[in-house]
């Protein structure tokens, strides 16, 4: 999986752009006849037509006005509005702090049902400790955000966390076992973490596995993602945040974890693996 913006992202930016073709067309105008009207250089229409470049709403409403077609602006506008939704780059996502993007999720997680999560650089959110997620976002706010509210993030993260025990979902999770000796806190931190996750791997209602090192792969390890139930996908990317909702690749994602799952241990193997590390800690 790469850092940029998936095939969802760009082709519901290609279908917006082929609504504008059509637009253009219906109205007669040439490329260059809609850009002078529009009062931009041509190679801007070319832009927003090949889906290269993402349309304002004021392009929108521009290219609207040019057509003779305003009673298309808000329709196409919200058509925008949910694509820009798709990909959000991490310092627009966190640019008032870190709460405020543990909560634009707390929905989706509420109306989940079975939650998969394929983790390889932390711990999944809804096991963490609440020491071990401070020390987590408290690196996420020192590197990239000026706002400091950690304290408030770790308290809505800690929702999800009671999600595991309502009894009304149930849970897959696939951890990297490089993850489980990953040192993002101090050690006496992450020996309760461990012991938390092996705790959790008891319930009914989760299931644990555990890839361990060395082990012969059909996929690279790719960034962390969580599959709410099979509607919708969300990567946590380099770059930022990615919604993914269309089937075909949601059901790529689906294959993914279960290739993956298939690697892992599970049950009294994967509680081996778990103790192994605090061990190590000890």
């Amino acid at each position: 999986m790469s850092s940029s913006p998936s095939s969802s992202v760009i082709e519901a930016r290609k279908a917006l752009a082929a609504r504008l073709i059509d637009l253009r067309k219906d109205a007669g105008l040439t490329g260059d006849e809609l850009s002078a009207r529009c009062g931009w250089h041509p190679a801007k229409t070319s832009r927003i037509q090949s889906g290269k470049s993402a349309p304002s709403e004021d392009d929108l409403r521009a290219w609207c006005t040019a057509c003779g077609a305003d009673d298309q602006t808000a329709d196409l506008i919200a058509v925008a509005r949910t694509v820009d939704s798709m990909y959000t780059e991490w310092r627009r996502m966190e640019r008032t702090g870190l709460r405020a993007a543990q909560e634009s999720v707390a929905g989706l997680y509420r109306r989940t049902g079975l939650f998969r999560v394929y983790a390889s650089r932390v711990l999944p959110g809804m096991v963490q400790t609440p020491e071990y997620t401070t020390a987590v976002l408290r690196s996420i706010q020192r590197a990239r955000v000026e706002v400091d509210d950690v304290d408030d993030a770790v308290e809505a993260r800690l929702e999800r966390r009671r999600m595991l025990f309502s009894g009304r979902h149930r849970f897959g999770l696939l951890i990297e076992e490089w993850v489980l000796r990953t040192g993002v806190c101090d050690p006496e931190t992450m020996a309760a973490q461990l012991g938390q996750l092996l705790a959790v791997s008891s319930s009914p209602f989760v299931s644990v596995g555990v890839i361990p090192a060395g082990t012969g792969r059909t996929h690279l390890p790719v960034e962390d993602f969580y599959l709410f139930d099979e509607a919708e996908v969300a990567v946590e990317l380099t770059s930022g945040y990615l919604r993914i909702t269309r089937p075909p690749e949601i059901t790529e994602y689906v294959r993914t974890f279960t290739d993956l799952a298939s690697m892992a241990v599970h049950g009294a193997a994967a509680r081996q693996l778990i103790a192994a590390a605090i061990a190590t800690l000890e």
